[in-house]
């Protein structure tokens, strides 16, 4: 029995030596165990090298019985050996053991020989070959052959060959396996004639391309050289370049730092060969700091009432906004240049106007407006750019953006900035840090520009649908504006004065060709879309314009063509097909085992359903519907408050332990979780248990603690304007957020009745009836 050494990358011959690094765990104690007993172990090479633990079917059967001459053990962990190829031998059978791949194996005679006329012919043609094949090959040293003259043995010369010879291993293999001598020279001068032939030819390739290398070479220093004639001559225009750009420098009042550095790399350039790799980079990077607006910028409009017109003819609503960017002009107009360029950060639900408000600022003030979506940004070289050093090395996105404007007080939307990510390329995030902070950015530098370029006049708004995502140093730079959704009202004054008129001109619809009452906008809003922005409400009637589109080119050239084409309410199924029931899920009459509460999401507030039943068990409470941990505390905590005060709460003969209570929250594919639903489940508990039903126009919101106290929580305009949405006129909310309920504006809870409640039982009695 032998242990195997399995090797990837080479072909072990009898009379080689050769080293080795070993680093799978067998093959080391297969090596360990072979020094422990006779220092003799079984190399023999893998079929598949991608295999890195190999059965005994992976590996060629036919190998080499080696000496280990020496074993060094080197830092890394993995082993060094010197090996001695020793004798061919034939496997029988391979056996894979807990530590390492045993064999049994035979030696693979190689028949006696004679030293005929044949084999020394052969012999000396093989050794012929073998000369030219170490003069052509690259890599081999010439002292090979002085090793290969000095052995008589044709068998053992024969495998000291092969052993040298640069071939697949399924070539070198097939030498291995050759056992007659005869057969093995005949095979072996075959290779190297291939061999021979295919180096020939790379030779020839390689001579071929070094002449026209040196003929371009040669044409290089006979254009410098008639360069220099002309220069004798007088007829010298080589420098015009040099000449123009320097110019340039001159003219573009630059500053002086930049100035500088502009004229060290055009000093540079005048000394290199004009079509040179590096040339070229240099080229680009003077062309860049040229083309920056170092001192452009464009007046602002300061009148307050035309900039205040503006956004409101382009925007409905959004007050808080307004009345944001009327401050920051009135500062502008009477601190001038000293005031610097401020950061907004626009939070809330998609489809309210975030992206397009910022155009409508930079169209009230008159900046240039450029806008970047950092949404999947994960290098931060997108923010920083590049070093020059790179290939296809380019400034940031902000220098591109500021460049593309063509001023330094532009207003630049950065787009998504709480999806910004990072990895192994640097973090974005922190890249913005120095970007996003007034005290620092008048002295930005790009990797790219090495100079600084100053960024305190330019007016940054950014987007976000949340907050918690974006890195809490990077928020604390911004002035974060709330974007709450709209109420049915706005949507319908949006959509007859900002949607329906834009997409009229995009369908090639005038006025005069479709008409659409009010109640077809009210309808749209309460049957087919349910949402905080206004992005599904514009598609709807963009399906609306395309279909009366269709019917206007049908009917041309026909007597039928009636225009306007009348959308009413009546007739909008045809062009939005049957309205979606949203709120067939929503109790209509008083239930049992029911509640409804109000929950926040990133694209604006939700009305939550909380359904409950009980039945025969041993007092466990089941959690159903996706709940995130935070949310199945709650349902615990709301149960322990029920059982410590079930006197208190008419639930004293109760007993909790012979039934269990399944609470389930509907839509279970969507994840959710936070406390405010802690009140809502206590109700449901509640009513399932006690029997008391749940007044449906009723929804709630809180935070429940043990002691049975009504805890604040956030979101509480989402929340409200969900309410709103579902035609729900009483809400239950937390004592403790009174005050944000009143800083709300009169539209968001007209028609509501408020109900602060600061205990559970305050909740109970205005959600439950009375039995």
């Amino acid at each position: 029995m032998l242990y195997v050494l399995p090797v990837r990358d080479m072909v072990m011959f009898p009379g080689a030596i050769a080293p080795l690094f070993v680093g799978r765990p067998r093959s080391l104690k297969a090596i360990e165990l072979s020094v422990l007993e006779d220092r003799k172990i079984f190399v023999a090479t893998q079929k598949d090298l991608s295999v890195d633990d190999p059965e005994g079917e992976d590996i060629y059967s036919v190998g080499t019985l080696c000496n280990i001459l020496q074993m060094i053990r080197v830092p890394d962990g993995s082993t060094k050996i010197l090996l001695e190829g020793l004798e061919r031998m034939k496997v029988n059978s391979y056996s894979k053991g807990k530590e390492a791949i045993t064999a049994e194996a035979v030696p693979l005679e190689t028949g006696p020989w004679e030293k005929d006329e044949k084999i020394e012919a052969l012999k000396r043609t093989v050794v012929l070959a073998f000369e030219e094949y170490v003069n052509l090959h690259p890599k081999l040293p010439t002292e090979i052959l002085i090793s290969v003259g000095s052995v008589k043995d044709f068998d053992k010369m024969s495998d000291l060959l092969a052993s040298h010879l640069t071939v697949d291993l399924e070539v070198k293999q097939g030498l291995l396996e050759c056992n007659k001598l005869e057969d093995r020279l005949e095979l072996m001068l075959r290779i190297i004639l291939e061999e021979n032939e295919l180096l020939k030819l790379e030779h020839q390739i390689h001579s071929r391309v070094q002449q026209e290398l040196e003929q371009s070479q040669r044409q290089y220093y006979l254009k410098e050289q008639l360069k220099v004639i002309r220069s004798e001559l007088g007829q010298d225009d080589s420098d015009s370049e040099m000449d123009d750009y320097y110019e340039r420098i001159e003219k573009a009042s630059l500053p002086e730092e930049v100035e500088e550095k502009a004229k060290e790399e055009l000093k540079r350039l005048s000394k290199m060969p004009s079509m040179s790799a590096e040339a070229t980079v240099v080229r680009s990077y003077i062309d860049w700091i040229l083309n920056m607006p170092w001192n452009s910028t464009t007046e602002d409009i300061l009148d307050l009432s035309r900039v205040g017109a503006v956004l409101d003819s382009n925007h409905h609503g959004l007050e808080k906004v307004k009345e944001r960017l009327l401050e920051f002009i009135a500062v502008r107009k009477l601190a001038g240049e000293k005031s610097r360029g401020g950061i907004l950060c626009l939070v809330g639900p998609p489809g309210v106007g975030k992206t397009s408000l910022g155009r409508s600022v930079a169209d009230a003030m008159g900046r240039k407006f450029v806008s970047l979506s950092l949404g999947g940004v994960r290098d931060e070289a997108e923010i920083r750019g590049h070093r020059r050093t790179y290939i296809g090395s380019m400034p940031g996105r902000i220098i591109q953006k500021i460049k593309q404007a063509g001023t330094k007080n532009p207003i630049v939307l950065m787009d998504e900035i709480d999806k910004l990510g990072n990895d192994f390329r640097g973090d974005p995030a922190s890249a913005l840090l120095e970007v996003l902070d007034p005290k620092q950015n008048y002295a930005f530098t790009d990797h790219y520009l090495e100079v600084p370029f100053d960024l305190s006049q330019v007016l940054f708004i950014t987007t976000a649908n949340i907050t918690h995502s974006i890195p809490k140093a990077l928020l604390d730079r911004m002035e974060v504006i709330d974007l709450s959704g709209y109420v049915m009202e706005e949507k319908v004054r949006i959509a007859k004065k900002h949607l329906f008129p834009k997409l009229l001109e995009e369908n090639g619809l005038k006025r005069k060709d479709i008409s659409i009452s009010d109640g077809v906008y009210k309808k749209i809003v309460q049957e087919y879309t349910r949402e905080a922005g206004v992005r599904n409400l514009e598609r709807k009637i963009a399906t609306i314009c395309r279909k009366a589109t269709m019917q206007i080119v049908r009917a041309q050239g026909h007597e039928e063509l009636n225009l306007p084409v009348a959308v009413t309410a009546k007739n909008l199924k045809d062009f939005l097909g049957a309205p979606k029931k949203y709120d067939l899920r929503l109790p209509k009459t008083p239930r049992r085992g029911i509640a409804l509460g109000l929950a926040w999401t990133q694209t604006g507030g939700e009305v939550l359903v909380i359904e409950a039943v009980s039945s025969e068990g041993k007092g466990q409470i089941t959690l159903t519907g996706n709940l995130g941990a935070i949310m199945q505390e709650s349902a615990q905590t709301a149960m322990g408050y029920l059982k410590g005060h079930a006197a208190q709460l008419g639930l004293k003969g109760i007993n909790w332990s012979s039934f269990d209570v399944h609470l389930h929250v509907p839509e279970g594919a969507i994840p959710k979780d936070g406390p405010s639903a802690g009140i809502t489940m206590a109700v449901v508990i509640l009513s399932v248990i006690a029997g008391r039903r749940y007044r449906p126009e009723v929804a709630m919101t809180g935070e429940i603690s043990l002691l049975g106290q009504v805890l604040p929580i956030g979101g509480v305009r989402e929340k409200i304007l969900a309410a709103k949405r579902h035609g729900i006129k009483t809400l239950i909310v937390p004592e403790g957020n009174r005050p944000d309920i009143e800083e709300l504006e009169d539209w968001v809870t007209e028609g509501l009745r408020f109900v602060f409640a600061s205990t559970v039982k305050e909740v109970f009695k205005h959600a439950l009836e009375v039995e």
